[in-house]
C-alpha cells in the first residue's frame, strides 16, 4: 500500500513561538480548517507553562472550542501530571512526552538529564493509560544538538526502546535543528530499527538546511511511513537556535503525491489553511 500519513503539528509547534500573541479565536478556526482537510491526527495544544511558551497559554480553550471531526483525532504536549490532567478536562484524544536524545539538549529544554526526564514521565504514562489515552513520544536532537554536536544513532535508539517499553504507542524523530542530512538519518533509523518496528516511527524533520524532503525519502526507504509537518511550514523551537522552520504540510504532501504515495489530504484545503496560519503569524488573522 502507497499510503503516508501527515501528522499536522501546525497549530502548536508552528504556533508556539511567534512573537505576536494570537487569538484564541484565531487558532481555533485555523484548527477548524485543518479538520476538513483529510487528516487523522492534529496536535493543536500544549500543556506547559504559561511562563515559558506564552503563546500556549489558551489551549485548553482552543481544544474545548474546536468544532471537533470524526476520524480526527486531536493531541497535546503534556510534559508532566499537571499538564496531563488539564489535557483530560480539555478533552484531548491523545497527548504526547517530549525528550531528548542529547544530554545537552535536555537539560536546556528540560531542566533535567534524560535518565530523570523518563523518572519525571512515569506517572504520566501510568495515568494516561487508567484514563485510556494514546501517549506519543518525542525525541529532540536525532541527528545533531545545539549544545552537543552529533548526536549517535545508538543513544536515539537507547531512548526510542525506553519509551516504547513505557508505553508509547509511536515515537517520532526529530532533526531539531534542520542539520540532518540522509546519511545521518539512514544510520540512525538502521539503530532505531533494532528496538522499535517502523510502523511505531515517525519523521519530525525541519527544513532549516533545506533537506527535509530528502531526508524524508531516506525514511521512506526505511520503512516509516508517518511524518510530522506544521502547514505554512512555520514554526521550531524556543531552545534550539536558529531551528525555526517545520517543513510544510502543503509540500510535503505535493512532494509525496508526485512521488505516487497517497495521503488523503485535501490540496485545496491545505493551500486555504497555509494561507490563514501565514496571516496569523503576520497579524492579519
Amino acid at each position: 500500500m502507497n499510503e503516508v500519513e501527515i501528522f499536522e503539528v501546525g497549530p502548536r509547534d508552528g504556533l508556539q513561538n511567534e512573537k505576536r500573541l494570537i487569538p484564541t479565536e484565531e487558532k481555533v478556526a485555523l484548527v477548524d480548517c485543518l479538520s476538513h482537510a483529510g487528516f487523522r491526527r492534529i496536535e493543536i495544544a500544549s500543556f506547559v507553562s504559561p511562563k515559558w511558551v506564552p503563546q500556549m497559554a489558551d489551549s485548553g480553550d482552543v481544544l474545548r472550542r474546536i468544532k471537533r471531526r470524526d476520524g480526527v483525532r486531536y493531541a497535546a504536549l503534556t510534559p508532566n501530571l499537571i499538564g496531563l490532567n488539564a489535557a483530560l478536562v480539555a478533552r484531548a484524544d491523545e497527548v504526547a512526552i517530549f525528550a531528548s536524545a542529547s544530554e545537552g539538549f535536555s537539560r536546556a529544554n528540560l531542566n533535567c538529564s534524560i535518565a530523570d526526564s523518563l523518572t519525571r514521565f512515569a506517572p504520566v504514562m501510568q495515568a494516561a493509560g487508567q484514563a485510556g489515552i494514546p501517549v506519543r513520544g518525542y525525541i529532540s536532537c536525532v541527528s545533531d544538538c545545539p549544545f552537543d554536536g552529533p548526536t549517535p544513532p545508538a543513544a536515539v535508539a537507547r531512548l526510542a526502546g525506553q519509551l516504547l517499553a513505557m508505553g508509547c504507542y509511536e515515537i517520532s524523530l526529530g532533526d531539531t535543528i534542520g542539520k540532518a542530512v540522509p546519511e545521518r538519518i539512514d544510520m540512525m533509523l538502521r539503530a532505531v530499527l533494532q528496538e522499535v518496528p517502523a510502523r511505531q516511527l515517525a519523521g519530525h524533520y525541519h527544513d532549516t538546511g533545506g533537506m527535509a524532503l530528502a531526508n524524508i525519502e531516506a525514511s521512506l526507504a526505511q520503512g516509516v511511513r508517518v511524518f510530522d509537518a506544521a502547514v505554512g511550514g512555520l514554526g521550531g523551537c524556543p531552545y534550539a537556535p536558529g531551528a525555526s522552520g517545520n517543513v510544510a504540510t502543503e509540500l510535503v504532501h505535493e512532494w509525496l503525491t508526485g512521488m505516487g504515495w497517497r495521503t488523503g489530504l485535501n490540496r485545496d484545503v491545505l493551500a486555504q489553511a497555509a494561507r490563514m496560519a501565514k496571516d496569523m503569524c503576520r497579524g492579519e488573522g
